[in-house]
């Protein structure tokens, strides 16, 4: 069962493959961070040993190949495809002046493409640039027939360190997805990622934002041991995973030339009816423009 092992688990409340048992989620938004229980809170007081600086070190340096190993064994089928994109992210058609605009947009992150792939096939005025960290995961993407040249352009890209300019036109892009992507990058490298993909979104381009929010399922079932920082920690297979604030995050993006638009938890009670078992889910979803120096001057 994939939610009891310390994988990537990316959206497990709804995409996750996780055997026969029915689960029903249940969904709320709020402004505030999921109240703890007096045992979480000790659980997490009492976790107060981060992982050596050595091992932090070695992380950093194996992170793309862990990831890589990753997609080598699971190829594309851990994650279902991501048909709620445009429910949840209106912006990626209510952007538009006129229903046939071409939209330009940057999937940074994308994996095997599970989020593309489902806007592709059911928007034929878009344009999508797809990077990510894993070079095996691209060529997933590069390998499905809608990866075409005329409407997909598929990339490596380390958002930390290579400019994603050297793939995509500056400033020509509308919409940047952020699904599930900055929690993988260490939090000091986080603003570099943000600045990246700053330089190739048009000045009022929107970027929408979805991860892992403060005090997740996920964060408080880590063990002793996993723990690399505040809210940050590391996986079994050595991928590690950032837990957001709201505060955090509006204050990485604000110090980066954008304004926030939305911010709040994602509540899901996902319920394993077989097993009895109520897991609490907690996500963060954000949409930040991109503020024009006009508007400044």
């Amino acid at each position: 069962m994939a939610l009891s092992r310390n994988v990537p688990n990316k959206e497990q409340d709804v995409d996750v493959k996780d055997g026969d048992a029915p689960r029903v989620p249940r969904q709320s938004c709020t402004s505030t961070a999921r109240v703890l229980t007096q045992e979480e809170l000790d659980r997490l007081r009492s976790d107060r040993a981060l992982v050596s600086e050595f091992k932090q070190v070695k992380l950093e340096k194996e992170a793309q190949r862990n990831w890589d190993l990753f997609y080598k064994r699971n190829t594309t089928n851990f994650f279902k495809d991501r048909h709620w994109t445009t429910r949840e992210f209106e912006e990626l058609k209510a952007c538009r002046e006129f229903a046939s605009q071409r939209l330009v947009l940057l999937e940074a992150g994308c994996g095997v493409g599970n989020c593309i792939f489902p806007l592709l096939e059911d928007d034929r005025s878009i344009f999508v640039y797809a990077c990510d960290f894993s070079p095996r995961a691209v060529d997933f993407v590069k390998q499905n027939p809608l990866c075409c040249p005329e409407r997909c352009c598929a990339f490596q890209c380390d958002l930390t360190k290579d400019d994603l300019r050297e793939n995509v036109p500056e400033g020509s892009v509308d919409v940047v997805t952020l699904i599930f992507v900055l929690s993988a990058i260490h939090p000091d490298k986080m603003k570099l990622a943000v600045q990246n993909i700053s330089r190739v979104l048009k000045p009022g381009g929107i970027v929408l934002f979805r991860d892992y929010g403060l005090y997740d399922h996920a964060m408080l079932r880590f063990k002793a041991g996993s723990k690399l920082g505040d809210n940050f920690y590391v996986r079994q297979d050595g991928t590690r995973s950032y837990f957001f604030s709201k505060e955090f995050l509006n204050q990485l993006f604000e110090e980066t030339g954008f304004q926030s638009v939305a911010t709040d938890y994602v509540l899901r009670e996902t319920v394993n009816k077989k097993e009895g078992l109520c897991v609490p889910r907690v996500f963060l979803q954000s949409k930040f423009t991109k503020i024009n120096p006009s508007q400044n001057s």
